[in-house]
C-alpha cells in the first residue's frame, strides 16, 4: 500500500534536488506534481484541492532553516500536512466508566467486518480487557459460524441465538449476558449489505438505540479508494459513527481512503487491518502513516511489534552471547520466529527506513532465503546448531545436512561462512551499542544488520555523531518564494 504514491512523490523531490534555490515558479511545479500523485492515489478531489493549496501557502511563506536545503523543507511541509489531513493524532478505542463498554461494528458486506470484530477483540484482550462478541448477522450464510470459529481461535466467547432470532433482540440479550458475566467490553457484529439501503440503516439504528454503544466503528475496505470517504459520511449522517477501521491495508490499494476519510467525514480512522491473520490489526497513527508514505519507514511501530514478542531476559542473554561471539543457530532460529510473529516479511521490512524501495521480487527472494536457511538449520543436529564450528570443520557433516535439507553441500558451506562472518559483525555492533543483525539473508540490500534502522531521518532533524539534534533556525528568515 502507498508504494505508487511514495514513488511518485519521490520523483517530485528529485526534480527539486538538483536546484540550488527554489522560486515561486518551481514551488508551483512541485505542488502540481504532488496534486497528480494524490489524484492517482484515488484521494478525494476536494481533499487534494485543499491539501495542495495549503502546502503551496506553507512553502511560499516558510522560514528557511540553517543546514536544510529547500527540497528537504518542502518534504517536511508535505509531511506535516499529511499528518494534519489524516487526523494529527491517534484516537483510542472508547472505554466506559462503568462496564461493559459497548462497541458497535458496522459496514458493507465484504469489507471484512466479522474478521475485524475478532481482530479488535484480540487487540483488547492483549490490553487485559475481557471481551464478548455478539453475532447479529443472521442474513449472510455462515456469518455466525465464522465469528464462532474466530472466537475459539482467540479464546473469546461469542453470544448468538441462531439465524432465526431478531438481530435487535440478539444484541439486547448479548449485553445482558455481558453484564451478568462481568465482561469488560462487548463487540457487536452487525449485518452488512452489498450497498447502503434503508432496511440496513433502520436495523442498525434500532440496534444502536438498544445497546447504546460507546463507540460505533465503520469497517471500510481500503480498496474502494476515495469512495470510502463518501461511504463513511453516509453512515455517519444516517446512524452517527465515532470512527473507522480501514481493512486490507496490506494490499494494492493506492491509499486514497486513508487520506480522505478524516477530512470528508469528520471521523477518525482508529484501526487499520494489515494482514489476514487475526493478530494483524494496528492502531492508526497519522504521523507514522505519513512517514510510510514519504518512504521514511515506521520505526516506532516496528519497535512496538518487536516488544510484543520480546522477553527482556532473553534480550539480555542474547546480547551477552553476541558480545562473546557465542551467537549460534538456535539463536538465529529464535530471531526468525520473532520476525514471523511480527507479521508478514514484506510488511515488517517496509517499516524499516529505506526498505520501501525494495521491490516485491527482492522481498520474495529474502523470504525464500529465510525459508531455505530454516530448512538447512532444521537438518542439523542439536550439537551442530549449538556449535557452528563443527560444520565449518567437517565436510561430512555439511554433506549430511545438505542431503537432509535437499540442498547442495556448497549451500551449507555458504550458510556457515555467512553465519561466521555475521557473528563477528554482530559482536562488533554489540560492543558499539548497535542492534543485532539477521544473518543468513543472502545478498538482500540493507538486511545484513538492523543496527542502522533507528537512525532513519525524520523531518526537522539531522544526524550528528549518531545523535538527533533539532536544527537551529537561521537568523534571517525567508520564504521559499524569496530564495
Amino acid at each position: 500500500m502507498f508504494d505508487a504514491l511514495a514513488d511518485r512523490l519521490e520523483d517530485t523531490w528529485k526534480k527539486l534536488r538538483g536546484q540550488g534555490k527554489i522560486s515561486e515558479s518551481n514551488v508551483k511545479e512541485a505542488v502540481k506534481e504532488v496534486r497528480k500523485a494524490l489524484l492517482e492515489a484515488d484521494v478525494n478531489f476536494d481533499v487534494v484541492k485543499s491539501f495542495v493549496a495549503e502546502i503551496e501557502k506553507q512553502a511560499l511563506g516558510a522560514e528557511v532553516i540553517s543546514g536544510v536545503n529547500p527540497q528537504q523543507q518542502f518534504i517536511k511541509i508535505v509531511y506535516d500536512e499529511l499528518v494534519k489531513v489524516m487526523g494529527e493524532s491517534n484516537v483510542p478505542i472508547a472505554q466506559a466508566e462503568k462496564s461493559p463498554t459497548v462497541i458497535l461494528m458496522a459496514g458493507l458486506q465484504g469489507a471484512g467486518k466479522t474478521t475485524a470484530t475478532a481482530k479488535l477483540a484480540l487487540f483488547l484482550q492483549k490490553q487485559k480487557r475481557s471481551c464478548l462478541m455478539v453475532a447479529t448477522d443472521v442474513y449472510r450464510p455462515a456469518a455466525i459460524d465464522q465469528l464462532v470459529t474466530l472466537g475459539n481461535q482467540i479464546s473469546v466467547p461469542v453470544f448468538q441465538l441462531g439465524t432465526d432470532a431478531n438481530p435487535v433482540e440478539i444484541a439486547r440479550q448479548g449485553i445482558a449476558q455481558a453484564v451478568k458475566d462481568g465482561i469488560d467490553t462487548v463487540i457487536v457484529d452487525t449485518a452488512g449489505r452489498l450497498q447502503i439501503d434503508e432496511s440496513m440503516m433502520d436495523e442498525l439504528a434500532q440496534i444502536k438505540d438498544t445497546v447504546k454503544p460507546d463507540d460505533t466503528l465503520l469497517v471500510v475496505d481500503s480498496m474502494i479508494g476515495q469512495e470510502a470517504a463518501n461511504l463513511t459520511r453516509s453512515f455517519h449522517e444516517k446512524i452517527g459513527i465515532t470512527g473507522a477501521v480501514l481493512t486490507k491495508m496490506d494490499g494494492d490499494s493506492p491509499g486514497g481512503a486513508a487520506l480522505s476519510i478524516r477530512t470528508i467525514s469528520g471521523q477518525p480512522i482508529k484501526f487499520i487491518g494489515v494482514g489476514e491473520k487475526v493478530e494483524a490489526l494496528d492502531p492508526f497513527y497519522p504521523e507514522r502513516m505519513a512517514s510510510r508514505i514519504l518512504n521514511m519507514g515506521d520505526v516506532v511501530t516496528l519497535v512496538e511489534k518487536a516488544q510484543e514478542e520480546l522477553d527482556i531476559a532473553d534480550v539480555e542473554k542474547m546480547q551477552n552471547k553476541m558480545m562473546k561471539a557465542e551467537f549460534d543457530f538456535n539463536d538465529f532460529i529464535k530471531q526468525m520466529r520473532l520476525l514471523k510473529n511480527m507479521g508478514s516479511f514484506a510488511g515488517v521490512m517496509k517499516l524499516i527506513p529505506g526498505m520501501n524501495k525494495l521491490g516485491a521480487g527482492q522481498l520474495e527472494q529474502g523470504e525464500a532465503q529465510l525459508k531455505r536457511t530454516e530448512s538447512m538449520i532444521n537438518s542439523m543436529t542439536k550439537e551442530e546448531r549449538g556449535n557452528p564450528k563443527l560444520l565449518a570443520q567437517s565436510p561430512s557433516r555439511r554433506r549430511r545436512v545438505a542431503k537432509g535439507s535437499g540442498y547442495q553441500e556448497k549451500d551449507i558451506s555458504r550458510l556457515v561462512s555467512d553465519f561466521t562472518r555475521m557473528r563477528s559483525m554482530m559482536q562488533q555492533m554489540s560492543m558499539g551499542g548497535g542492534m543485532p543483525g539477521m544473518p543468513g539473508m543472502g545478498g538482500m540490500p540493507g538486511m545484513g544488520g538492523m543496527g542502522g534502522m533507528l537512525g532513519g531521518n525524520r523531518p526537522g532533524f539531522r544526524n550528528q555523531g549518531g545523535k538527533k539534534k533539532k536544527m537551529k533556525k537561521a537568523k534571517k528568515k525567508r520564504g521559499f518564494g524569496e530564495l
